[in-house]
């Protein structure tokens, strides 16, 4: 929600594009039963027995295959190959088993000698294992007067890991912050001067905008596959098993694409909520980037029906609603005219409505024109962004991982910095109300403004990086789908609105949902 406003009667009236997807998805696939994995893998059998017979080989070399204490580079490529092709979610129980070797075995801590490359991989697959690798490994690539050494400026694939391991910081790792800004300068470098050949320029440019860390798995799995052949350390029957793996639930996408815009057309949005943004296939990519797996289908749906009506809901207050309309409907949504006695009962996450107050107080500022400071703004534009109610849907679809403890986890105080972090990257980065309350109080230029509030941005991401680590709160799956909501925030507004303005996204939807990898 923005500080905006035009008309009198309707202050912040805003008309916004139409969906550009039309009425594709409800022609690109049958009209079978959205859930009907089964139908979907019986229509394309060969291919499903070819990838139950190249896991159980890719199962066996994790667990039999692989000399840890032999050959430790092969083994972090291999699995780092695994993940970036978008299969480490068959093989979650092999690779924590391995990686969980490298952590605890003091023979699998010897040194690599000056192999950059080896050490960053290493670094960063343990750190997002949960593992609290040290970073003082990458000491030994400084010089006499503590800056890191020239030497290393030639080795590509080096400082291309450095630069993704540095993405796993957590606050108070000087060395790590240097690390970013010394790879991003001089692969920035190298690759507006044109010094590098493919695939390394590919990787880097795209690394560049999109580092692993903050990235939508199945975007990166898409691009890696298409570059993967390229690569010295690949693999043939891994290739194989993703672009099978991708193309097959590619359909079963598509078909839920079907079913979830025939909802939406039997939803009749067009004539009750006219208002709103139309943007069903964008709140399912909002979903897609926290599930993709076959058997979360059910809660991917749910949750971009969920999504869907937020969304009219925040026009509602933001776009289209009065005063005198928003007031009773904020007073339904927030129970307000219910006996306090009749709450008592209620678990935590059904008491809590903090959204909903943020989006009627942002309304009131609105309507009576007043722009706010920064610190008034700042926690009602955190409350406004949804995060526990979200969190608390995508928990739904984890079954028996989720506990009473984690539930209250998410509304806990102080609350934890993860949740924080996904308030922040969705709301800083696409709210022009934060910089310009930020001018108001600090008296700044919007520049100024910007940088500040990116560097709010950069920290909260090594907050999020510091709850992943052990000891951890919550079990393991349940902080990787808040890992994977805060990325498709970062994704959503990296580069502007682009849940609003959809032609953003477009290239992204062709490219995981619409077009097959040959």
């Amino acid at each position: 929600m923005s500080l905006i406003s035009s008309d009198e009667k309707r202050p912040n009236l805003a008309e916004f594009t139409p969906s550009i997807w039309g009425k594709y998805f409800m022609s690109c696939a049958s009209n079978d039963d959205h859930s009907s994995l089964k139908e979907t893998m019986e229509n394309n059998k060969e291919s499903y027995v070819k990838i139950i017979e190249l896991k159980e080989q890719v199962k066996n070399k994790l667990l039999h295959g692989l000399h840890p204490l032999e050959n430790p580079l092969e083994t972090l490529e291999y699995i780092d190959d695994i993940q970036r092709l978008g299969l480490s979610y068959y093989f979650e129980n092999e690779i924590e088993q391995v990686l969980k070797q490298f952590h605890n075995n003091n023979n699998l801590h010897h040194d690599f000698g000056d192999n950059l490359y080896a050490d960053a991989l290493r670094f960063r697959l343990l750190r997002e294992q949960g593992y609290n690798s040290a970073c003082e490994v990458f000491a030994k690539y400084k010089n006499e007067k503590g800056k890191f050494k020239e030497s290393i400026l030639s080795d590509i694939r080096g400082m291309l890991n450095l630069y993704e391991a540095s993405q796993m910081r957590v606050c108070g790792e000087k060395i790590l912050d240097e690390a970013l800004i010394f790879t991003t300068t001089h692969l920035q470098s190298l690759v507006e001067t044109f010094q590098l050949s493919s695939p390394y320029l590919d990787l880097v440019k795209h690394a560049l905008m999109h580092p692993i860390r903050k990235s939508l798995q199945r975007r990166e799995a898409r691009l890696y596959i298409s570059r993967y052949h390229q690569l010295p350390s690949h693999e043939k029957l891994l290739l194989t098993l993703a672009k099978l793996d991708f193309n097959l639930f590619q359909q079963l996408h598509q078909k839920e694409l079907n079913y979830i815009t025939r909802w939406w057309k039997e939803f009749d949005f067009k004539s009750k909520q006219s208002f709103s943004r139309d943007r069903i296939v964008e709140c399912y990519i909002w979903n897609y980037g926290v599930y993709f797996e076959a058997q979360t289908s059910q809660i991917r749906l749910m949750m971009t029906k969920l999504i869907s009506l937020l969304t009219i809901i925040d026009d509602s207050y933001d776009s289209y609603g009065t005063l005198e309309e928003l007031r009773p409907f904020t007073e339904a949504w927030m129970l307000e005219r219910w006996d306090i006695s009749a709450t008592e009962n209620l678990p935590e996450y059904m008491k809590l409505q903090c959204m909903v107050r943020a989006y009627s107080k942002e309304a009131q500022w609105l309507h009576n024109k007043y722009m706010p400071t920064f610190d008034e703004y700042y926690p009602i534009g955190l409350d406004n962004a949804g995060s526990d109610e979200l969190i608390s849907m995508a928990f739904c679809g984890m079954g028996n991982v989720v506990t009473k403890e984690s539930m209250d986890w998410i509304f806990s105080q102080p609350q934890p910095k993860i949740i924080r972090t996904m308030s922040i990257v969705g709301r800083l980065m696409n709210d022009i109300g934060y910089h310009k309350c930020y001018i108001k109080q600090y008296g700044v230029t919007d520049e100024e403004a910007i940088k500040k509030l990116n560097e709010q941005v950069n920290d909260s991401w090594k907050d999020l990086n510091e709850d992943l680590l052990y000891p951890i709160a919550i079990p393991r799956p349940l902080l990787m789908r808040v890992l994977n909501l805060v990325r498709v925030n970062h994704e959503m507004y990296r580069e502007g609105d682009g849940f609003t303005q959809p032609t953003l996204l477009k290239n992204l939807i062709d490219t995981l949902i619409i077009n097959p990898i040959h």
